[in-house]
């Protein structure tokens, strides 16, 4: 990655390299998820038409923010944050889906990458800990935790 701008927070240069960088991985498959989860708020059908489609919409809308705040703490470490459809698609953990899946379908693919995000978080959280950058830890945990959550409820529905 290229340092944009030149950044004094109390981060090593090094460090905040790593972190933006491990950050463009969040960002990647909170945006990739977004898109899914947009995608299946549209097509979803049947008997659990209605919950999932509100389900869904509050999901993809939480998502919205989120990717806002992950894409400005990159900015903040003084790196551009990714952008692109093919870029997110090289930094993310969570593959496109392809068609229209069954209702059931869509909610255990949901869950799954609720999940996926769960581990990326917690294989970069080293690294922002590390270097006491307490404010992309806290964003960190924060998404975490709220994946955690929609993974479970998801999970509740199969």
């Amino acid at each position: 990655m290229k340092q944009v701008q030149d950044v004094n927070i109390g981060i090593s240069a090094e460090a905040r390299e790593k972190i933006a960088h491990n950050t463009s991985r969040l960002l990647a498959d909170s945006y990739t998820l977004y898109l899914m989860t947009h995608n299946f708020h549209w097509n979803v059908t049947g008997p659990q038409f209605r919950d999932l489609h509100l389900m869904f919409e509050e999901q993809y809308t939480e998502l919205a923010t989120a990717v806002d705040e992950i894409a400005e703490r990159i900015r903040t470490l003084g790196y551009p944050a990714p952008g692109t459809y093919k870029q997110f698609a090289e930094l993310s953990a969570i593959k496109e889906v392809e068609g229209v899946p069954s209702a059931n379908e869509m909610v255990k693919l949901l869950a799954e990458a609720n999940e996926t995000i769960v581990r990326t978080s917690r294989e970069i959280l080293p690294t922002a800990q590390e270097a006491d950058d307490e404010s992309t830890v806290g964003l960190i945990s924060d998404r975490m935790r709220l994946h955690e959550k929609n993974a479970w409820m998801l999970r509740s529905m199969l």
